[in-house]
This record gives structure tokens, sequence and C-alpha cells, in this order.
């Protein structure tokens, strides 16, 4: 694949993708340039803080709150989180009712003795995969 870089200030930024199938880098690029235009700002301990989209692990909705986990840290986030998946950011998949999980920061999947699906984020945070979203995680994550 052929990388090309044009500077020009008087023309509007944008990335055009030329492939002949949507493969897994493209779908990447395409996660790096939409999570680029996203503003999301956290609140941990009365710190508000500008997040980077690619440094979290997941959302998690606990409490009627939703929460950004970055490394060992809980930042409350203003969204919801249909609003972030409607966002089409590719490097999160919805593996239950309240987590969207990045790809990028699955450590491993384990199963249970009951025949769950857990994952292990890189951080150390577990959750469980929904029978419901079982087949699209599979087919997300390649297995």
């Amino acid at each position: 694949m052929k990388c090309y870089t044009y500077i020009n200030e008087d023309e509007e930024e944008k990335v055009l993708i030329y492939a002949h199938d949507r493969t897994r880098l493209v779908e990447d690029i395409e996660a790096l340039v939409l999570s680029s235009e996203v503003d999301l700002t956290g609140n941990y301990d009365g710190e508000i803080i500008k997040i980077d989209i690619n440094d979290v692990a997941c959302f998690i909705s606990e409490n009627n709150k939703v929460f950004a986990l970055i490394g060992d840290k809980k930042y409350q986030i203003k969204y919801r989180l249909y609003q972030i998946e409607e966002l089409n950011l590719n490097i999160f998949i919805k593996i239950n009712q309240s987590c969207l999980a990045n790809k990028t920061k699955i450590k491993r999947f384990e199963t249970t003795i009951g025949g769950a699906l857990k994952v292990v984020f890189k951080n150390g945070y577990t959750d469980f995969i929904s029978r419901r979203e079982l087949k699209n995680v599979k087919n997300r994550m390649g297995l």
C-alpha cells in the first residue's frame, strides 16, 4: 500500500483511502481518523482532563453513570453508552449491555466453567461477553 501526504493550508483536511478490500488496516486507519475528531473529557476526583479515545480500555455503565477506564482509573464522562456507540469507532466492540471494549486493549479471552466467555483487559479489568453479543464479538475479533 502506498501512502502520500499533501500539505496545503488552503484545503480542508481529509483522508482518502483507495483499497481493493475492506481489511483490518483500512478499519484501523478509519478508526484513527474518526477518533481524532472525538472531543471527550472525563472527571476523576474533581480533576477534568481531555481523554484520548485510543487510551480508553473500555467504557462501562455503573449506577446510571458512564465511565472511561484508562489504566487503573475510572473517568466519568458526560456521554451515554449508546452515544459513544453511535460514533462508529471501529476499535470499540459492544461486549454486553453495559460495556464497550477497545479491541486493541484486550489481553485475552477466558472461558469459565459455566461456558461464559470472559474478557481480560491489559489494565487488569475483566468483564463478560453476553450471549447476545458473542457472535458479533467473534466476527469483529476474527475468532
